[in-house]
């Protein structure tokens, strides 16, 4: 027993014991308890506290990729947290068919790399919309052109910069883009025998949907791994529910091309008149050639303008900004 008896509770038990009151089968020894095997080859060193904590992580990530994405592609864009485990480097590499599409990041401060991949569909698809395309991957898979490669890099830069947000309650990050590999023998960041963290994201562009996944090693996440957890998560995460993407959305929202138009007047014929409209027929407006112009942005009036001309081309003066109340 791990409990320490008083001497008058031995001396209770022992005359019990005398007289036939305490039965010693109902104290038989307990069974020994059960060991558990531990894998060197395979250490423990991802938590499901730690697992889980990445998964929300990458889920504000996909969140942001899905808002700012579709500026570039015109395509509607969705991310989706499915699973997250702990291998060995190995196993992840030897998953991997070539050709493969592996974005190899610095994470400063942090030290060492984390991998982006992204499954070859999406790759093509990306490639098809940003040259013009309706976003459809090919149907057999082919090594990637130089040209191909240097779009996509356009396309993981601006995803990896959206990685900066996701992690400051964990720690202020610099991720830059390294290189892209499209043979996983050229991606060989640590050994093959290290553990790591994969994130899955199921991501669909259009109509087209593939995997994306982040490998994120040990030794890169060791330093913060004490961050990594629900409990200082939420203990650190700033109140944004407010303006959680004001900033985001913001930048979305400027990047929209929208219709402007300026009137140069109004008129009002007959269908009689218009019908029998010749050329060198002179149509009278309700603007003299001094007055201001109506500006319109898509149907709202939102400027008073001066016509003109800039560089052979006709143009107009803003000369007051009409503000609703």
């Amino acid at each position: 027993m791990s409990e320490v008896l008083s001497q008058n509770e031995i001396d209770n038990l022992l005359k019990q014991l005398s007289s036939g009151e305490l039965d010693m089968d109902e104290y038989a020894e307990e069974p020994a308890q059960k060991i558990k095997d531990y894998d060197f080859a395979r250490p423990a060193k991802f938590s499901k506290e730690h697992l889980r904590t990445l998964e929300i992580i990458f889920e504000h990530f996909g969140r942001l990729v899905s808002t700012n994405l579709p500026a570039y592609l015109r395509k509607n864009v969705q991310m989706e947290v499915v699973n997250s485990e702990a291998v060995t480097y190995s196993e992840f590499t030897n998953s991997l068919s070539n050709p493969v599409l592996l974005g190899i990041v610095n994470f400063e401060p942090l030290k060492g790399n984390i991998i982006i991949e992204l499954a070859s569909n999406l790759g093509f698809a990306i490639v098809d919309r940003m040259l013009g395309g309706t976003g459809e991957p090919l149907e057999k898979v082919r090594d990637y052109s130089e040209i191909e490669l240097s779009i996509l890099e356009r396309i993981f830069t601006i995803c990896i910069n959206l990685l900066r947000e996701p992690w400051k309650n964990v720690m202020e990050i610099e991720p830059r883009l390294e290189r892209i590999e499209t043979n996983s023998q050229f991606a060989q960041i640590i050994s093959p025998s290290e553990m790591i963290a994969i994130v899955t994201i199921n991501m669909k562009i259009g109509e087209v949907m593939g995997l994306m996944n982040i490998c994120l090693p040990f030794l890169t996440l060791e330093d913060v791994m004490d961050k990594l957890n629900t409990k200082y998560w939420y203990s650190t995460m700033q109140a944004t529910e407010a303006n959680a993407y004001f900033d985001v959305i913001e930048t979305a929202i400027s990047k929209a091309q929208i219709p402007i138009k300026a009137v140069l007047g109004n008129s009002s014929i007959s269908v009689n008149d218009f019908v029998n409209l010749q050329i060198g027929d002179i149509i009278k407006v309700d603007k003299q050639y001094e007055d201001e112009l109506d500006i319109f942005v898509g149907n709202m009036l939102k400027f008073k303008a001066l016509p003109g001309s800039a560089s052979d081309n006709y143009a107009v003066k803003i000369t007051k900004v009409i503000r609703e109340e």
